[in-house]
């Protein structure tokens, strides 16, 4: 992906304890994106949310939720964007979670691996 200019990024979003599998699926996800070769995938976990049931989900100090906000984020060409997502389908399909995903066009300003020390 270095000479790549623009790409789409991929937003999944899914609860802290959906499975698949019997793991986390966002872990799951991740291990998918790196035997897909895509270039790479982040888990971001919120302190809130709602989604299409309103039930609000949030991160206190005094208050612990069991399940809060992930986002896995996946930057890469639409083509191998689009490979991943029919591979993913039948796993989506079996944790039965709601899910959101979005995919949009961004343009890469800087790609480059860690240097090595």
């Amino acid at each position: 992906m270095k000479d790549v200019t623009t790409a789409k990024l991929l937003r999944i979003h899914i609860g802290e304890l959906d499975r698949a599998r019997h793991k986390p699926l966002f872990e799951i996800l991740v291990t998918e994106a790196r035997v897909a070769g895509l270039s790479g995938a982040t888990v971001l976990r919120g302190i809130e949310s709602f989604g299409a049931s309103s039930v609000v989900h949030r991160s206190r100090l005094l208050e612990l939720s069991e399940d809060l906000p992930i986002v896995v984020e996946i930057v890469d060409t639409e083509e191998k964007i689009r490979a991943f997502l029919e591979r993913i389908e039948p796993i989506l399909d079996e944790a039965g979670c709601g899910v959101l995903m979005t995919m949009e066009k961004v343009e890469i300003l800087r790609w480059a691996p860690k240097k090595k020390s």
